[in-house]
């Protein structure tokens, strides 16, 4: 079976389903280039914006959200969340940054610029990857649902169950919306799935089982890919994972 496809079903509890191999494509990558990344950094989200990446960190004690430079990999700004709270996914919405916590239920609000948290909002369940698609704020929580939140309230305005031919995909983590479709990593995966926003349907999966071969030997096996950001004015596509040495600018390639 393909390594893809066993991962996302094994993960989801589910048999083998030899149809999904024929239904959905596995595309391939090429490294356009690569960038230095605190290797202390336990990446949970990453974005983006004017030049400058975003990303948040988790861990009790060591979450925080930190604007960085992409070339040097240095860290310009950085703000620790609060001990009680292990740091989740992050966006940004207008003039403030969007993040998530873990078990606790609570999201923060920061002001872009300054890092001030400016309010928190609650949600039922776990926080794990954040987006947006303009309109609405995206969410994942550990299961196979994507939950839409109104972007000023932060309550859920639907939500989708994300599925490769019909059957479940659990363990949705970091997103990131690119060119209108969601890439989603997959928990303890070395796949991003590619996720058409509307039905949920996974119409691909990416394959960076090479990227880094020492994702998963560390940290108690949870140095893993985690970590999606992109670049839509010049189409950049990055990709890097929890204590990981490098972020890769990756080119995204049918497989041959």
């Amino acid at each position: 079976m393909n390594k893809i496809y066993a991962q996302a079903l094994l993960l989801a509890s589910l048999l083998p389903a030899a149809a999904v191999q024929a239904a959905l494509p596995t595309y391939d990558y090429k490294v356009v280039r690569s960038y230095p990344h605190d290797t202390q950094a336990f990446t949970e989200g990453l974005l983006y914006r004017d030049g400058f990446l975003y990303e948040s960190t988790g861990l009790n004690g060591k979450s925080s959200i930190r604007k960085v430079d992409l070339a040097s990999g240095k860290i310009l700004q950085s703000k620790d969340i609060p001990p009680q709270y292990f740091g989740e996914g992050l966006t940004d919405w207008g003039d403030t940054l969007v993040g998530l916590t873990w078990q606790t239920q609570t999201g923060f609000v920061f002001d872009l610029k300054t890092f001030e948290m400016k309010s928190q909002f609650a949600y039922p369940g776990e926080g794990w990857g954040l987006t947006h698609n303009g309109k609405e704020l995206i969410m994942s929580d550990g299961t196979a649902t994507l939950r839409f939140l109104d972007p000023k309230t932060f309550l859920e305005v639907r939500r989708v169950k994300v599925t490769a031919d019909g059957i479940a995909v659990n363990q949705l983590n970091e997103l990131e919306v690119v060119e209108g479709e969601i890439f989603a990593n997959i928990w303890h995966t070395s796949t991003i799935a590619r996720i058409d926003p509307a039905s949920g349907k996974i119409t691909g999966w990416i394959d960076f089982g090479k990227l880094y071969p020492d994702a998963g030997k560390g940290q108690n096996g949870e140095n893993v890919m985690n970590g999606i950001a992109y670049d839509p004015v010049k189409k950049r596509l990055f990709v890097t994972g929890k204590l990981w040495p490098k972020i890769y600018e990756v080119n995204i390639v049918p497989r041959k």
